[in-house]
């Protein structure tokens, strides 16, 4: 039976410099070229993750905004676009609005992808904006309306805030649009204080991306092993064969793991398929 590994990317494959180190880097390249079917799940963009794990010769597509994206490593083309429906995002924008919130909007507009913003209003946007800018993110567009952003085809809105005021908001857009949207509410481990709410379409999961992968990729009949640390990983746990959380994971996430390893500043993820993978070949 052939293995797919799937891992998430911060707080998981990657240290807590947001780097994944020299020594993975080295080791995903050598399994790659051996044959390893491997790609990550993330939060994170594609242009985000070229950056990272630049030099990875991926065989899959990259899950990227949780789901709401399948996307070819190199080119950054998608494959699959899971966007959210344009009254939905009318709505939930209204929602976020009379919350005293102003969120980023992430789309594709037909050529590429973009990543819209206009007031500024905490640290902790502040932070995630300068942070993507100095990264040289070809993604960003001040713009003078929001709503004009809604002609594209919108896969995530990104609220930053306190976590009480994120909470209340989260409440009402499911009790809103609960059956059209998938929603999560994780602290910025590199900001901490500041809670990103990101809001994507009810089909943009990691276990519905993850299970499109290995149906489009002739994997049906593979083995699927996940690696993750936080709850919006949750679902993927539960559809693998072999769930695997990191040491530093989150505690409701545990519950759902098969195994825990070590932590993500350890090398844990890349050292754990190294000898998973080479046994394999063994065995074979």
């Amino acid at each position: 039976m052939k293995t797919v590994y799937v891992s998430d990317l911060d707080g998981t494959l990657l240290g807590n410099n947001a780097i994944l180190c020299s020594f993975s880097k080295k080791v995903l390249h050598k399994l790659l070229e051996r044959g390893l079917q491997f790609t990550v799940a993330s939060a994170r963009s594609v242009v985000s993750m070229q950056v990272m794990l630049k030099g990875l010769n991926f065989r899959l597509p990259v899950i990227e905004f949780n789901g709401a994206f399948i996307s070819d490593f190199d080119s950054g083309k998608h494959e699959i676009i899971n966007s959210i429906c344009p009254d939905v995002v009318e709505s939930i924008y209204k929602v976020i609005l009379e919350f005293g919130c102003v969120p980023f909007v992430s789309s594709f507009n037909g050529t590429e992808d973009c990543a819209y913003y206009k007031d500024v209003i905490n640290d902790g946007m502040r932070w995630y904006l300068n942070d993507r800018l100095t990264n040289k993110d070809r993604r960003w567009r001040a713009i003078e309306d929001l709503t004009h952003s809604f002609r594209d085809r919108i896969v995530c809105l990104t609220v930053i805030g306190h976590a009480q005021q994120l909470l209340e908001l989260q409440s009402a857009i499911i009790e809103k649009h609960g059956a059209s949207v998938e929603t999560h509410s994780i602290e910025n481990q590199y900001s901490p204080g500041w809670y990103w709410l990101t809001i994507h379409d009810y089909k943009a999961t990691k276990d519905q991306a993850i299970q499109t992968l290995v149906e489009n990729y002739g994997l049906r009949e593979s083995e699927i092993v996940v690696f993750g640390d936080q709850i919006n990983d949750i679902k993927m746990f539960k559809i693998a064969d072999r769930a695997i959380a990191v040491a530093n994971a989150d505690a409701e996430l545990k519950r759902y793991a098969t195994l825990v390893i070590g932590s993500n500043t350890e090398d844990s993820v890349v050292k754990y398929i190294h000898q998973d993978f080479c046994e394999r070949i063994i065995a074979n």
